[in-house]
């Protein structure tokens, strides 16, 4: 999957993590993460007739934690908004999501306010 990475980070030190599911783990993306100062958190993919050593089990459980915790909040917002990302631009595409992620925030806060408070 090549294509125009974010190069962006919140600090100049500190490289960017780019998180995949096992499809996109390639000698060609790995080369262009590389290339772009991106660290790659990519999920490790069993080789045919080789299982995965106890450190890349371990690191892609790891990687699943934090892909969890982002994909919950996509898979929420179509569930409950029918999120459908099909637009013209990076503009548009940016606002639809923009939108979702302010309407969700909205509804979770709403719902943590509406909760009792633990005497």
């Amino acid at each position: 999957m090549e294509g125009n990475w974010p190069t962006s980070s919140t600090q100049p030190t500190q490289r960017a993590t780019s998180l995949a599911d096992t499809a996109y783990r390639s000698k060609t993306n790995e080369a262009h993460l590389a290339k772009h100062g991106r660290r790659s958190k990519i999920h490790f993919r069993r080789q045919l007739g080789h299982d995965l050593t106890p450190a890349q089990r371990k690191a892609n459980r790891a990687r699943s934690k934090v892909r969890w915790a982002v994909e919950t909040v996509f898979a929420r917002q179509k569930h409950r908004f029918g999120l459908f990302v099909r637009t013209i631009g990076l503009a548009r595409t940016r606002t639809k999501i923009g939108l979702a992620n302010l309407a969700d925030n909205l509804k979770h806060f709403l719902w943590i306010e509406a909760r009792p408070v633990a005497a």
